[in-house]
């Protein structure tokens, strides 16, 4: 889901009530918004973990993809320069228009970091995007991403270009390496407890004891994380 859903959600109502796991006659979620308009999606617990996990890596000439939050958030003072890519022109964030299946509208070698979260479940063309993913980076660059493993549609993507994928570690190893023959790294991060409750729209907040997400069951792939370096 793109980070432009906290700019609709944040004019939406957070109030949360009481939430139980026990009524299985109820067939609508909590949230139908993942929890953003609750409070803390459950993903995106996991993904600013990880990028957290690697801010070290957030340096240099960076690239996002629609907002420039995470490059400021966890990169701070080493980052030299960030820019945003979106692939819709007059976007008023973007700093290049580009598709990321489209080689030729892209810069090539231009970046020591690029962080591109919940975005390829939305790019049909998944080989092309990652080929594109690396021809950005300079050698030595770093790809962080994540994407959804289990998770409902995002309705707002699905209506404007589409919500094709869910992955698993295995289906992106066979993605990424045969490009990034180097540096290599996928995780997943997810439980049983947190499938549901991102399923459901249940947020952080919500929970007993946060740190219970923290449990990993591989069995639950709820997001899966990829540092790829050129």
């Amino acid at each position: 889901m793109f980070p432009l859903i906290h700019e609709i959600v944040h004019y939406l109502t957070r109030k949360r009530v009481s939430v139980q796991f026990n009524d299985l006659s109820v067939v609508k979620p909590v949230s139908s918004l993942m929890g953003c308009d609750r409070g803390t999606p459950i993903d995106r617990y996991y993904i600013e973990n990880f990028l957290e996990s690697k801010a070290q890596l957030i340096q240099g000439h960076v690239l996002e993809i629609e907002t420039n939050l995470y490059s400021r958030k966890f990169g701070g003072d080493r980052v030299e320069k960030c820019e945003v890519l979106h692939a819709t022109p007059g976007y008023r964030h973007a700093t290049i228009t580009g598709d990321l299946t489209d080689p030729s509208t892209l810069p090539a070698n231009a970046f020591d970091c690029f962080i591109c979260t919940q975005t390829f479940n939305f790019i049909f063309d998944l080989q092309k995007a990652v080929a594109c993913g690396y021809q950005l980076l300079k050698p030595g660059g770093v790809l962080l991403a994540t994407v959804s493993g289990i998770s409902q549609i995002s309705r707002y993507d699905m209506d404007r270009w589409g919500d094709y994928w869910r992955f698993t570690t295995a289906s992106l190893e066979k993605l990424f390496k045969p490009v990034f023959t180097g540096d290599l790294e996928i995780k997943s991060f997810g439980n049983v407890l947190a499938a549901t409750a991102f399923l459901q729209g249940i947020v952080v907040e919500d929970l007993p004891d946060p740190t219970l997400l923290d449990q990993t069951d591989h069995d639950y792939q709820l997001l899966i994380t990829i540092v790829a370096r050129k």
